[in-house]
């Protein structure tokens, strides 16, 4: 593709993915418009909730400034007063990521990818502040500047994710220049280094999987307290399905507070309120029935502290022959080892430990910094986990497993702990080194 097609097909792939985050939302909220207020209401109204609905689902913040009578039919501390609503529900944001995706494994074949982001990312932005444009009320007032930085942010990840698999299989010229800072990295290093990156992004994917599993099974043990609040709610059938829908958005928070949860330090619903293995102590909360699975504290939440590490010492002996750089693999295929790999140092596989353990802290405590924020107005302005104490409790955990998982599977060290290299003797030796 030449340069104009290839941006006029990034706009229109940022144009249907803007479409599409929109229409989820206002297409249950019209319905909710015709069935149960029998389109008694101005339709704009509806479309400015779900522009903000979606907006928010993209990390924007909503300033809300309720009147004097529905603060008071809310009966919410502070509700008088504008506030912010600052928690996104990270379905909205995984939905932009998946069709920035979907455009980028496109945008990577061509031969002008930078060009597609770039032209991708702008048009977003655009879309989002003519959005923001067409939003504007008196009672919910979108963030300007978040709209055309975050919205866009979100979308051009997504289409990260798709253009660098698509230009590593591609081999383009892209690749080239990735592949030459990847060998500015020292040999002996380069091994230790992938397996860190490789080993922390394991780790941060298989805790969210397993809290994944533990929401479910949450969800179908409590199930007759979830259905118990959507009773008392008494939403209808189009109000259920509203409800139901702003639960599945929410639902990928939940999961990362799940995995808070598991590591320790939990999260909470409201200022004074806390959430834990070793117990919950909860206060005036929204009342969503998905909180009705909430857990309680009991005996078993000290097990669940033992998943994490679990998790992190599996990993570490799955990756420890890769800190090896291959040795093993390339005499298998009769090549010669490659300079600068083979066995390695205690103090190297320590490294190795504790750069696997930072990097899932990471990853983990920026979804935790994501997955919270401002609920409402007072105490609800506190939800979800603190992204400091996620990192810190991560950090420990994971580097301490990971470090304890490579040290007690094997690693052959070097001769100044084993004593186990020798002088080279033969051509397809050329290291040095034979197992005694």
């Amino acid at each position: 593709m030449n340069r104009p097609t290839t941006a006029l097909l990034a706009a229109l792939d940022a144009l249907l993915a803007v479409a599409i985050g929109i229409g989820i939302p206002l297409v249950m909220l019209t319905i909710l418009w015709a069935v149960q207020f029998d389109l008694a209401i101005d339709w704009s109204v509806f479309w400015r909730s779900a522009v903000d609905f979606w907006m928010l689902g993209n990390g924007v913040d909503l300033r809300i400034a309720l009147d004097p009578q529905t603060a008071a039919q809310l009966a919410l501390d502070q509700a008088a007063v504008p506030f912010e609503i600052g928690i996104a529900p990270l379905g909205f944001a995984l939905l932009t990521v998946f069709l920035g995706r979907r455009s980028g494994l496109r945008l990577g074949q061509s031969a002008h990818p930078v060009l597609g982001l770039a032209v991708g990312m702008l048009t977003v932005a655009a879309l989002a502040a003519l959005a923001w444009q067409s939003a504007q009320s008196d009672v919910a007032t979108p963030s300007l500047r978040q709209a055309v930085l975050f919205v866009p942010f979100v979308y051009g990840l997504g289409l990260l994710l798709g253009i660098v698999p698509s230009v590593l299989r591609e081999r383009t010229a892209l690749f080239a220049w990735f592949a030459r800072q990847v060998h500015r990295i020292p040999a002996p290093e380069l091994p230790l280094v992938a397996t860190a990156l490789r080993g922390g992004a394991m780790i941060a994917t298989g805790l969210v999987a397993v809290a994944g599993l533990a929401v479910a099974l949450l969800l179908v043990i409590q199930y007759s307290t979830v259905v118990s609040l959507y009773e008392s709610l008494q939403s209808g059938i189009a109000g259920g399905a509203g409800l139901t829908l702003a639960q599945l958005a929410l639902m990928p928070n939940i999961v990362v507070w799940a995995a808070s949860w598991m590591l320790g330090p939990g999260f909470v619903l409201g200022t004074g309120s806390a959430v834990t293995p070793l117990g919950t102590q909860l206060g005036l909360i929204p009342s969503l029935p998905v909180f009705g699975a909430l857990p309680q504290g009991s005996p078993l939440g000290f097990a669940a502290l033992i998943v994490p590490v679990a998790i992190a010492f599996l990993v570490a002996v799955v990756l420890r022959p890769r800190l090896r750089g291959g040795v093993g693999e390339d005499r298998a295929a009769g090549r010669a080892a490659r300079p600068g790999f083979g066995p390695v140092s205690v103090g190297r596989v320590v490294a190795t430990g504790v750069g696997m353990g930072l990097v899932a802290a990471s990853i983990l405590a920026l979804l935790a910094l994501w997955a919270g924020g401002a609920m409402g107005p007072g105490r609800l302005a506190d939800v979800g986990p603190d992204p400091a104490m996620v990192w810190l409790w991560a950090a420990v955990e994971f580097s301490v497993a990971c470090t304890v998982g490579l040290l007690a599977s094997g690693v052959r060290f070097g001769a100044s702990e084993t004593k186990s290299a020798v002088k080279p003797t033969t051509a397809d030796d050329p290291l040095g080194y034979r197992q005694k």
